[in-house]
């Protein structure tokens, strides 16, 4: 979905297919004709974008056989789809039955991110629209905190990578005249968990390809205010190169017996629910909820809240919410003002599945409902904002 800024720019809205598991070329083409194109007949729109998740396999299968990259982009164009953006930091294995930690590896101290981030880049560059001459990729926030932190030959061998990354996209740029921007993705637990926490190693690469991506969920997690954190990254000339719209999960009462209850019904094995608080002391948290509840790990006397990607037009009933209030403040802070601050949004809520049980969907027709009405809040907000949606 595309969108007229009153600047004159044009501002992307996509939803991200990590909600789709697919490890292999075939099985991205079926999320193709299962459910993205789904989606966008349910809005009713003749195009729609998504934020496309290429798992190892399934990029290099594209990589090495330019006719299945041809064959695909002729596909995204027959399906009436495009593409500006991909989710790099899941590698492989993203929809297992337990990701879990799993998910940080390989980080930016091994060779293999390297190699597969520069390898989406240049299927990025390959798959963009005809009139798209910018596409992001966002990415793994250097690593998990251990054994990362605190090791500093961890942190020169990231940076390394990344200034290698920068100049291999520079060079991209000349051979294609696409710019492909990659964006480091703060989340709680890894080495770069906030924002503030972003700003000294972006800084430190120093290049203007490599930025951040926001994810507003993870900002509500780790009780960052919106206007604060984008402000910093202003002053310190950190570049925003894509937003990620999610909603976490909110308790206002986590000492409550019935508060508890209702969070551990979120509790499950598949993928890590971080869990923060905001004290005088300072944050606080656990790497997973179930940790949160059924101990305790965590102070109760102030809210909590779960790194749990909630559907934005559907928060959690009572006792619990959502953090979409942090989602809105956020796009207004992002698109709202005289000029765009990015023009890559991408909806990206991959638990559906991991949802309770009663409100998980049973079939793809109630997962499309619930994606296309996900997008369908998302076009609201921009539209309230000022932005005129296209066709």
């Amino acid at each position: 979905m595309r969108f007229r800024h009153p600047d004159g720019s044009t501002v992307h809205l996509a939803y991200c297919t990590n909600v789709h598991p697919a490890e292999t070329l075939d099985g991205v083409r079926a999320q193709l004709r299962d459910h993205c194109e789904p989606v966008r007949r349910r809005l009713g729109r003749d195009r729609l974008g998504i934020g496309l998740w290429l798992a190892r396999d399934a990029a290099r299968t594209l990589i090495n056989d330019p006719a299945e990259l041809r064959a695909l982009r002729a596909e995204l164009d027959g399906r009436g789809l495009e593409v500006v953006t991909l989710n790099g930091f899941p590698y492989e294995g993203f929809g297992a039955d337990e990701v879990k930690y799993r998910v940080y590896r390989p980080d930016w101290t091994e060779p293999d991110r390297l190699a597969h981030t520069t390898d989406l880049a240049r299927l990025l560059a390959a798959l963009l629209p005809d009139d798209a001459t910018e596409g992001t990729i966002s990415t793994l926030p250097l690593a998990w905190r251990t054994p990362y932190d605190g090791d500093p030959e961890a942190a020169r061998t990231a940076r390394a990578a990344l200034t290698t990354l920068a100049q291999r996209l520079d060079a991209l740029a000349e051979m294609t005249g696409k710019s492909i921007r990659i964006g480091l993705e703060p989340e709680p637990g890894c080495t770069v968990e906030t924002t503030a926490d972003a700003i000294a190693p972006l800084t430190d690469v120093g290049h203007d390809r490599i930025g951040i991506c926001v994810d507003t969920c993870h900002l509500a997690t780790s009780f960052e205010d919106p206007g604060t954190a984008l402000d910093a990254l202003a002053a310190a000339g950190v570049r925003v190169v894509k937003s990620q719209l999610s909603a976490a999960l909110h308790a206002q009462d986590p000492h409550l017996p019935e508060v508890r209850a209702a969070l551990a019904a979120f509790a499950e094995p598949r993928f890590l629910h971080q869990t923060r608080t905001s004290t005088a002391a300072g944050l606080r948290g656990t790497d997973d909820l179930a940790e949160a509840v059924t101990g305790r790990a965590l102070p109760d006397s102030t809210p909590w809240r779960a790194h749990f990607h909630v559907p934005l037009h559907a928060p959690p009933a009572p006792p619990l919410t959502s953090t979409l209030p942090v989602l809105r403040d956020t796009l207004t802070r992002l698109v709202g003002g005289p000029a765009p601050l990015t023009r890559h949004l991408e909806v990206e809520t991959y638990t559906w599945q991991a949802l309770p049980a009663e409100l998980r969907p049973r079939t793809r027709t109630q997962l499309a409902d619930g994606i296309a009405a996900e997008l369908t809040l998302a076009r609201d907000l921009l539209v309230d904002l000022g932005l005129k949606e296209l066709p």
